[in-house]
């Protein structure tokens, strides 16, 4: 392919993920406005290679078809850091940035052998603790947001710290936000803690074998046990928020991530943590889309998160 193709299929590739991640990760996709031209880039191919994965098992007709896609993308990855072309706009984007930013190999792979993990679960496989999910949340989101630095080319530990704790934050309220989803899809059980079931009576054994009831009965209980998690993610966002004033002000923006965390705690606790209310479905995580705006361009504004 002489130059100029190249330059127009890379532009296709790029103008791909920015769609991807606006229609599927709209909350980011605002988020990753905020940040200077010379990152944003990097950035959306990292967040639309973060869609690709997230979604992997949620388009498919088959789970065996969803964990197909993700062994290709475990696979692609390998490809990319070969110089072997894949065909595929994500890919390509993906690639571009690996070249240009030097993004790190064992991160990406760790976000999407995560994704793997969680997918080859047993639909009886219940999580032991909020520390799987943090561990969870972490390998799919903390990893993410030390990409996005490192293609910034921005070398802090602070920064990295900071990142390690909003990822977990935001990692947690997402999975307590697609809650309802995952009842309809027969997944909830697997982002609801065992120990928190059995606290608050969520959590029944038959036959060797343990379920979480879900019903109106236990709604009651499940808001208790979303209450707990939300909590967790909370002290994640507080300890993320004590490093500010040694985060460099260029990684900044990259940790605005913390901003959609915000929002939807606050949104959790106007319903009395219930995720099963219908507002918490209404406008961005819960909140007008002018307000959601308004509060990030304060946050950026302001050089916090």
């Amino acid at each position: 392919m002489n130059g100029r193709g190249s330059s127009s299929s890379l532009r296709s590739a790029f103008s791909y993920c920015v769609q991807q991640v606006r229609n599927y990760d709209y909350h980011h996709y605002l988020c990753l406005l905020e940040l200077p031209p010379d990152m944003r880039k990097a950035a959306f191919a990292l967040r639309a290679f973060n869609v690709e994965t997230a979604r992997a098992m949620d388009v498919a007709s088959d789970p065996k078809i969803g964990l197909m896609r993700l062994l290709w993308w475990q696979e692609a990855i390998d490809k990319l850091y070969t110089k072997n072309p894949v065909n595929h706009p994500a890919a390509q984007a993906l690639s571009w940035a690996i070249s240009e930013h030097n993004i790190s190999k064992p991160w990406l792979k760790r976000s999407v052998e995560a994704r793997i993990r969680d997918a080859q679960r047993e639909a009886d496989d219940i999580p032991e603790s909020v520390e799987e999910l943090e561990k969870y949340a972490e390998d799919t989101v903390s990893t993410l947001l030390y990409n996005t630095l490192q293609a910034g080319g921005i070398s802090s530990t602070t920064a990295d710290h900071a990142a390690s704790h909003i990822g977990k934050a935001s990692g947690l309220v997402l999975l307590l936000k697609s809650l309802p989803y995952h009842c309809t899809r027969n997944r909830h059980h697997s982002y609801i803690p065992g120990n928190l079931a059995e606290k608050h009576g969520l959590l029944v054994k038959q036959g060797g074998r343990s379920e979480i009831l879900l019903d109106n009965d236990s709604r009651e209980g499940l808001c208790n046990v979303v209450f707990e998690i939300a909590s967790v993610a909370n002290v994640h966002l507080l300890k993320a928020r004590e490093l500010a004033g040694k985060v460099p002000a260029e990684a900044k923006p990259v940790l605005l991530h913390s901003v959609p965390v915000q929002v939807l705690l606050d949104s959790l606790s106007k319903v009395h943590f219930d995720v099963f209310d219908p507002r918490m479905q209404r406008g961005v995580l819960g909140v007008p889309p002018l307000w959601f705006q308004f509060k990030l361009k304060w946050y950026s504004w302001r050089s916090m998160f």
